[in-house]
């Protein structure tokens, strides 16, 4: 009992430190129409003495890797199964083959691009699946080295900044490319990284779109625990070989508990009220994980990534963009 408390009162000033960061950030996003994950970035980021020494180092180091997990968990009350058939096997398969596709194109050209494996599976991984809680949950089973967190961080602000300028062309595209109603939601859906600026491009268009573009991002969203599955697997097996650092757990505690909720909701079991708090709290704590990954965050050291890196991302988002219109065109 004196433990729990000892350790409370150490970890609730860098604890409370990231919740206000991630007040401040949903606040402004509220005002100025910026995506909350990006201000609490460089909200995070600006005040990175704060993790750096002091009381409120431990307490960040937490709400950054233990806040970051329960909020992927939480993730899965929404995911609902027998919603997601309604969109019918070709596009379902499409989708899931845009999101095999597009890692392993990131694992094929990252060596052109002078990264290795580490970081070709965390940007190619957020671009397909699900943006900056893809990348975050990726990285929490990457073997670890002295690059990890400034890899992480350069990947959540890429995606953040990628997926807000596609929430802003892609609907423009559509019209374009003359791409009808449903077929726009699929492309929508099917591209841009972050739920909420899929949200966003596919309700400007019209609410048919929006409900088309939400669903088949959520197929995205659910395929987070596979990805994670077979990467845990792959890098159990070759890291030991290689001495790469220690091994993840076959299944993370977090993709755990990601897959029971998305199987209870599927089943029905989580009356909507519940599942409304629970996917609240999860964007909640996804925010405060990642202000506190910015407080963490030493700005010179990010921007040694260096071009080629955002080459390589932008190169994978063009990737999975081109896929899906193909796929798009070919089944509708």
């Amino acid at each position: 009992m004196d433990r729990g408390i000892d350790a409370a009162k150490t970890l609730a000033p860098g604890i409370t430190m990231a919740v206000i960061v991630a007040i401040t950030a949903q606040f402004l996003a509220q005002h100025y129409g910026t995506p909350a994950m990006l201000l609490a970035l460089l909200l995070g980021i600006a005040v990175n003495f704060l993790g750096d020494e002091g009381k409120t180092v431990p307490g960040i180091s937490f709400s950054a890797k233990n806040l970051l997990r329960l909020g992927v968990a939480l993730l899965g009350v929404r995911i609902s199964f027998d919603l997601m058939m309604s969109l019918g096997l070709p596009l379902i398969g499409l989708i899931i083959a845009g999101v095999i596709a597009t890692i392993g194109f990131g694992l094929l050209i990252s060596r052109f691009f002078g990264h290795g494996w580490r970081f070709a599976l965390l940007t190619a991984g957020s671009v397909a699946i699900c943006g900056a809680s893809a990348a975050m949950a990726i990285s929490a089973i990457l073997p670890r080295d002295e690059r990890s967190e400034q890899h992480l961080i350069f990947t959540v602000m890429g995606v953040t900044v990628l997926s807000t300028l596609a929430m802003i062309l892609y609907p423009i595209a559509v019209g374009l490319l003359g791409l009808g109603e449903v077929q726009g939601g699929v492309f929508l859906g099917g591209t841009i990284h972050d739920v909420a600026q899929v949200v966003g491009a596919g309700f400007t268009i019209s609410e048919t779109t929006g409900d088309t573009a939400t669903l088949v991002k959520l197929i995205r969203v659910a395929m987070l625990a596979p990805v994670v599955l077979v990467a845990s697997l792959l890098i159990r097996r070759f890291a030991e070989t290689r001495t790469e650092g220690e091994n993840p757990p076959l299944l993370p505690g977090f993709v755990i508990g990601f897959l029971v909720l998305a199987t209870l909701n599927s089943l029905h079991l989580i009356p909507e009220t519940v599942s409304a708090l629970l996917s609240s709290a999860s964007r909640w704590l996804l925010l405060t994980a990642i202000a506190a990954v910015g407080m963490k965050t030493n700005i010179k050291e990010l921007l040694k990534v260096g071009g080629a890196a955002i080459g390589l991302l932008t190169i994978e988002t063009a990737f999975i963009g081109v896929f899906i219109l193909a796929g798009v065109k070919l089944l509708t």
